[in-house]
């Protein structure tokens, strides 16, 4: 697959050392030169300098056999121009990363497509929208929704409180008589492998493991875990980036009682004027007295947001020493993220991943509608739609030579979703969520070719 990239920051460097791991084509475009020296000495892809908005380093770059032509500098009206021209010249489909919000929520109005773009993404809004999750699901670490809710993923680490530790996969299933839920992938304590669970994995305290559940399977994870359900009501926000704005406006939405807590002094007024359901602050949030002196706490969550990885983590770890429920940290460094809940803070995030796996399924064979990673490990989660044509339609899961390193976590069929076992029969028109290890993916996708 024929990949251009335009912009090396790092949204886009990000995206073309994912993508050049999976050997596609990949051309990264960049005005500056000290952006593209590192990608073209460790990266195995052609860089090339110029302005993306230039026709002839379209045309340099080949963008008329381009598969996919994704834009990621920092201005977005550079990224709309771009891919409106790229679309011109050829290339077959075009994503353009976008700031403000407005387009995303008005974007059926405005019509992108016509304009020649396919789909325009905020890393920011992805953020945002990843932030709410993980405050309505508290306990858990990690949460992903599949069709408005009609599966979901969750993510946490098994105490010695859980009622299935020590139990097999098939002897926890058996705990309760109705299923809702299945586990999809684990990784050991102490090891970076990836296990996908089959009927005779055990399950061992300290694992962290993730689940498909449908509805009422959160309550039963709950139940079999020992995780306490934790209410979010009162929360701090570190940072007035766009990360903070978006996130503040959303949760005061859903009637959270929200404190924003910004150091500049001009942008806290301006704040306080965009976000009146909001408490705004003015001071710096690494203050302890002044945490302190805001009720840090009474609050339920903190998230932090601010421009700096370090200051978002070290003051997450404040808030976790003041026994909050439930801390959140945006990080740039991939280093950090890696690190995860041995730091010490519930949830890390980070918007580069959020936006190549929104951006991946475009990459994906098949007809792929949603797909993450799953934090710390190495497993994609993906969601198919069968056709009439796909090798999977009118057969038992059970008859699917489906490969040991891949599992069918759930299925979606008519908006309900469906925890499906050996003797469920795939029908056309079903969304079919499946987890699976690097080797397993291309196998995987012919399956629903």
């Amino acid at each position: 697959m024929k990949i251009i990239i335009a912009g090396a920051g790092e949204v886009g460097f990000h995206l073309a050392k994912l993508l050049s791991y999976e050997s596609q084509d990949i051309t990264l475009i960049d005005c500056h030169k000290e952006s593209l020296y590192y990608a073209n000495n460790n990266l195995d892809i052609r860089t090339l300098k110029g302005d993306a908005t230039s026709i002839s380093v379209l045309k340099d770059a080949r963008v008329s056999n381009a598969d996919l032509f994704i834009a990621v500098t920092s201005s977005e009206t550079t990224n709309i121009t771009v891919c409106v021209l790229a679309k011109r010249l050829g290339a077959k489909r075009t994503i353009a990363r976008i700031s403000n919000t407005e387009f995303l929520e008005n974007k059926d109005e405005i019509g992108f497509t016509q304009l020649g773009i396919d789909e325009v993404i905020s890393p920011e809004s992805l953020a945002a929208t990843e932030i709410e999750l993980l405050l309505t699901q508290a306990a858990f670490n990690d949460t992903y929704q599949f069709d408005n809710g009609a599966l979901t993923m969750v993510g946490l680490t098994l105490s010695r409180t859980a009622s299935f530790v020590d139990k097999t996969v098939k002897e926890a299933a058996a705990i309760l008589p109705e299923i809702h839920f299945v586990p999809i992938a684990i990784k050991r304590f102490g090891t970076q492998y990836t296990i996908i669970p089959r009927g005779d994995t055990k399950f061992k305290e300290g694992d962290q493991v993730y689940f498909i559940t449908s509805t009422g399977g959160v309550e039963e994870l709950y139940k079999l875990t020992g995780k306490v359900k934790k209410d979010i009501k009162n929360v701090m926000i570190l940072g007035g980036s766009k990360i903070g704005i978006k996130t503040a406006m959303d949760l005061c939405k859903d009637k959270f009682n929200v404190k924003l807590i910004e150091s500049n002094k001009d942008k806290a007024l301006d704040l306080s004027e965009e976000i009146p359901q909001a408490l705004i602050i003015n001071g710096d949030g690494r203050n302890v007295e002044l945490l302190s002196e805001e009720s840090i706490g009474q609050m339920d969550a903190f998230i932090a947001v601010t421009g700096n990885s370090e200051t978002n983590i070290m003051s997450c770890l404040v808030a976790k020493s003041k026994n909050i429920k439930k801390t959140i940290a945006l990080v740039e460094n991939m280093d950090y993220f890696r690190l995860s809940q041995s730091i010490g803070i519930d949830t890390l995030i980070n918007k580069k991943l959020l936006a190549a796996n929104d951006i991946f399924r475009y990459i994906r064979k098949g007809e792929v509608v949603a797909i993450t990673k799953l934090h710390n490990m190495n497993a994609e989660l993906l969601e198919f739609i069968v056709n009439n044509e796909s090798k999977v339609c009118s057969k038992m899961i059970k008859d699917i030579e489906f490969p040991r390193t891949a599992i069918i976590g759930g299925v979606i069929r008519n908006e309900e979703g469906l925890i499906a076992l050996g003797d469920f029969e795939i029908r056309a028109g079903d969304r079919i969520v499946v987890c699976c290890l690097p080797q397993a993916l291309k196998k995987v996708e012919q399956l629903f070719l």
